[in-house]
């Protein structure tokens, strides 16, 4: 940079330098000019000469463009375009995008009504409808202008090529106005614009899921699969859960073939899904094909372990003795003997065959680890199998009353619980959202009371038996019957 500067300076020293040597030549010069003109004579040297010469060059050159000047009015009175309309066109489009910058800066702070003031200002100034127009739908939105909102929306129709903004903010508005219907034609139509957008495709989708459109859900799926959107794994699974859904649907309308043949679909597209793989085990039942049949749960309980998954292996030998039942379903819990289903199941399987002992033996130490509302269940079924006293029986039922219920359908996205699985949430209207886990625990704790239920129950039938035997009745007060929880504090 210094050696730069430093030419520079040397080229300005040489160029004067040069510049006096030469005004020195022609001062020397003897030679010279006389001018006559009226009368008058004028005696110019060499050096004058040369001055003169570049003073008549830059006259002529003032004179052109004054000339130009001058035309240059001419046209832009007469509206032409010029440079002086270019200078002014500048100076307009500087202020519209002053404009626009200002309304969406307004627009991000969240003041709607200084965003679209600034959006009409930017209008005017720069004849951009495709820019301003989006700027001021957004800003009567969040105005609350949802009239002008929809009306700017439907000038960017339009325009090609703000088309798709105009017809998915149309969408948005009847999405918040509850019209799912007229949403539903939006949203195909901006797909059918834009297919590679992911939020427009989720929105078509949901709405396809939500309206039972099935086979148009798994288009809609298809083409997020193709425009790669959507991974493949992901796909599967919910071509799987939409597959499902056409089962139940033909099985409602009492088309048996295309329900098994969808519900087999279903379970091989998804084979963890639990409701998919107990249709078609039930699919293949129906065809006596019993060895495809126990294949499907035992596959789905490798990931899941349900007690729907149980069922269905039971109903592939509905009349089997109880020790012969128990022998088969250990073949289905061997691959998670150690899982609370699995005891559970096997506990049951021995009740049934009214092996007590082994049954208690088959819970291990859930009462201890997790006491639910089913496990306590069966502890008051076993000790009423091995004939103990009604009151433990009844001690454990009411314990059962505010145990958890162990794991249920539960939304993901809204956490609501519901009684069985279904493909779009019922609640929050969530594609694919349910689950088959555990709820979380209530912030409101149960009374220290309620632990005591089962030793209140048994002391009062020990108060009762003696009374008995003694030949006198106990008083009520007391000896109160066991108090009994309120309807609206039974677990959901």
């Amino acid at each position: 940079m210094m050696l730069w500067t430093l030419v520079k300076i040397l080229a300005f020293v040489a160029a004067v330098m040069a510049l006096t040597w030469g005004a020195i030549l022609l001062l020397e010069v003897e030679a010279g000019a006389t001018i006559t003109m009226g009368g008058v004579e004028i005696t110019l040297t060499a050096l004058q000469m040369v001055i003169a010469a570049v003073i008549l060059v830059g006259l002529i050159w003032l004179l052109f463009k004054l000339v130009g000047l001058s035309v240059a009015l001419f046209r832009f009175l007469n509206g032409d375009e010029t440079a002086i309309t270019r200078y002014f066109n500048r100076n307009r489009v500087k202020r519209g995008y002053d404009a626009l910058a200002d309304g969406m800066m307004a627009l991000a702070s969240g003041d709607g009504q200084l965003a679209m003031v600034k959006a009409e200002r930017a209008n005017r100034y720069l004849d951009r409808p495709e820019l301003t127009n989006l700027l001021t739908a957004q800003a009567a939105e969040m105005a609350g202008d949802k009239r002008k909102a929809e009306a700017t929306y439907k000038a960017l129709l339009t325009d090609e090529r703000t088309r798709f903004v105009g017809v998915r903010g149309l969408m948005k508005q009847k999405l918040e106005a509850g019209d799912t219907a007229t949403a539903l034609k939006l949203a195909e139509r901006a797909f059918a614009l834009r297919p590679k957008n992911a939020d427009v495709s989720d929105t078509l989708l949901r709405l396809q899921a939500d309206d039972e459109d099935w086979s148009g859900a798994r288009k809609t799926l298809g083409a997020k699969l193709t425009n790669g959107s959507l991974p493949r794994d992901v796909h599967k699974r919910r071509d799987g859960v939409l597959a499902l859904a056409e089962a139940r649907e033909a099985e409602t309308e009492g088309n048996e073939a295309r329900a098994r043949d969808r519900a087999i679909e279903a379970n091989r597209l998804s084979p963890d899904l639990i409701p998919a793989a107990v249709m078609s085990a039930g699919a293949h039942i129906a065809k006596g094909e019993l060895r495809a049949a126990a294949r499907i749960p035992k596959k789905a309980w490798d990931v899941q372990p349900h007690p729907e998954l149980a069922a269905a292996f039971a109903e592939i030998q509905p009349n089997e003795a109880p020790a012969a039942r128990i022998k088969r379903f250990r073949d289905l819990v061997k691959s998670r003997p150690d899982h609370e289903e699995s005891r559970m199941l096997l506990s049951e399987l021995n009740i049934a065959a009214e092996d007590f002992p082994e049954a208690r033996r088959a819970l291990g130490d859930l009462v201890e680890t997790d006491p639910t509302a089913r496990v306590l269940t069966l502890m008051a079924a076993i000790e009423r199998g091995e004939g103990r006293d009604d009151s433990i029986v009844r001690g454990w039922l009411t314990r059962a009353l505010t145990a958890p219920r162990g794991p249920q359908w539960i939304c993901d996205s809204c956490h609501n619980i519901t009684k069985g699985w279904a493909p779009v949430c019922p609640n929050c209207k969530g594609f694919d959202t349910l689950s088959w886990k555990r709820p979380p625990e209530s912030e409101v704790a149960m009374p220290r009371g309620t632990e005591m239920l089962p030793l209140i129950v048994g002391a009062v039938e020990d108060k009762r038996a003696k009374a008995a035997d003694d030949g006198r009745t106990v008083d009520a007060e007391v000896v109160p019957d066991p108090p009994e929880r309120d309807a609206a504090e039974a677990p959901k």
